[in-house]
C-alpha cells in the first residue's frame, strides 16, 4: 500500500467512527447543555448530594432501560415494564407484611414472578406471532389489575426492621445501593451486548430475522428470553422502589414504560431494530432524570416532566425515522 493510500485510511477512520457513534456523542451533548443550563438556572444542581439523588432516584429507570435496550434492539417493545414494576413490589410488601416470608425468598420470588410475565409476553410473541406492541398492552392492563386486586387500591407497608429495605435505603463506599445495583446492571448489559453471542444474536435479529434464522439461530428463544430480561429487570426495579419508599402499590410505576422508551430511543437504540447501545441508554436514562430533576429544584411545576418526556419521544422517533433508519437501509443496500 503506497503513503497516499494509508494517508487516506487514517483520515478516514475517525470519519466512520464518528459516523457509527453519531447518536451516542449527540445525546452526551444533550446530556451536558441540560446540566450546564440547570447549573446556571439553580444553585445547587451541582452538588454532591443533589447528584447522589440523581442517580439513588434513577437507578430503576437505568435498571429497566438496560433490559428495554435489548428488547428494542430486537425490534420489538415491551409496555408491560411499569405494571411489572408495580406488582411485583406490591406483592413484596404483602409477601413480607402478611405472609411473614424472608426477604431472600422475597426477592428470588419477586424475581421469578417478573420473569414468568415476560415469558408470557416472549410465548405469545415469539412463538404465536402476535406483535409485540399488541402482546404486551394487554399484559400492561393486565398485570396492572392483578395488583390492585392484591393491594386493593392501597399501600402496603413494609415491617420496619425488614432487611428487605438494604437494597433500596442502605449506603455502600459512599453510593446509594440502588445506584450500585444499578451499575452492576450496566456493565452487565454492556458486556452481553457487546461482547457476548446472545448479544449478537439479538442484534442479528433486529437487522434482519429471517435472516438469522436461516444462519441457524433459534430467533424464537432469544427472542423469548429478551422478554423474560426485561421481566425480571422490572420486577427488580419494583423491589428496589418498595424498599426505599417502604411499602408497595398498585399504583406504583404508571407511566414508568414511556420514561423508560424515552431513555433507549433518546440514547440513539433504533426503534426499527438492529442496532442498540447500553452507553447511550445510560445517557438517555440520566438525561430524563436531570430533567425532572432540575425541574423541581427550578420550582417548575413537576407536570412539565410528562410534556418533556412526549417530547422526547417524538423527537427520538423523528430522529430514528429520518436519520437511523435510512443509514441501515443505505447499508443494507
Amino acid at each position: 500500500m503506497n503513503l497516499s493510500g494509508s494517508r487516506m485510511i487514517r483520515h478516514s477512520l475517525p470519519r466512520r467512527l464518528l459516523h457509527s457513534h453519531s447518536g451516542v456523542i449527540s445525546i452526551a451533548l444533550f446530556f451536558v447543555f441540560c446540566c450546564v443550563v440547570f447549573s446556571l438556572i439553580t444553585s445547587n444542581f451541582l452538588s454532591g448530594t443533589n447528584w447522589l439523588n440523581i442517580i439513588r432516584q434513577s437507578a430503576p429507570l437505568l435498571i429497566v432501560a438496560t433490559a428495554m435496550t435489548l428488547v428494542i434492539t430486537t425490534g420489538g417493545i415491551d409496555l408491560s415494564v411499569g405494571s411489572t414494576l408495580a406488582l411485583v413490589g406490591a406483592l413484596s410488601a404483602f409477601a413480607l407484611n402478611n405472609w411473614g416470608l424472608p426477604w431472600p425468598v422475597v426477592l428470588l420470588g419477586g424475581l421469578v414472578l417478573g420473569g414468568v410475565v415476560g415469558a408470557i409476553n416472549g410465548f405469545f410473541i415469539a412463538y404465536e406471532g402476535i406483535p409485540a406492541f399488541i402482546v404486551t398492552l394487554a399484559t400492561l392492563a393486565v398485570v396492572r389489575g392483578v395488583a390492585l386486586l392484591i393491594t386493593q387500591g392501597y399501600s402496603i407497608p413494609i415491617p420496619a426492621d425488614s432487611l428487605f429495605t438494604f437494597m433500596g435505603r442502605a449506603w455502600v463506599l459512599g453510593m446509594p445501593m440502588p445506584a450500585l445495583i444499578a451499575i452492576l446492571v450496566l456493565i452487565a448489559g454492556h458486556i452481553v451486548l457487546n461482547h457476548m453471542r446472545f448479544g449478537r444474536y439479538v442484534t442479528a435479529i433486529g437487522a434482519n430475522a429471517e435472516g438469522a434464522r436461516r444462519s441457524g439461530i433459534n430467533t424464537k428463544a432469544v427472542t423469548m428470553k429478551v422478554y423474560i430480561i426485561s421481566g425480571m429487570a422490572a420486577a427488580l426495579a419494583g423491589m428496589i422502589i418498595t424498599a426505599r419508599l417502604g411499602s408497595g402499590s398498585s399504583n406504583q410505576g404508571e407511566g414508568f414504560e414511556l420514561q423508560v422508551i424515552a431513555a433507549v430511543v433518546l440514547g440513539s437504540t433504533s426503534l426499527f431494530g438492529g442496532f442498540g447501545t447500553i452507553i447511550g441508554t445510560l445517557l438517555g436514562a440520566l438525561s430524563i432524570a436531570i430533567i425532572q430533576n432540575g425541574l423541581i429544584l427550578s420550582h417548575i411545576s413537576p407536570f412539565y416532566t410528562q410534556i418533556a418526556t412526549g417530547t422526547i419521544i417524538l423527537l427520538a422517533i423523528w430522529l430514528n425515522t429520518r436519520i437511523l433508519n435510512p443509514t441501515r437501509a443505505a447499508a443494507k443496500g
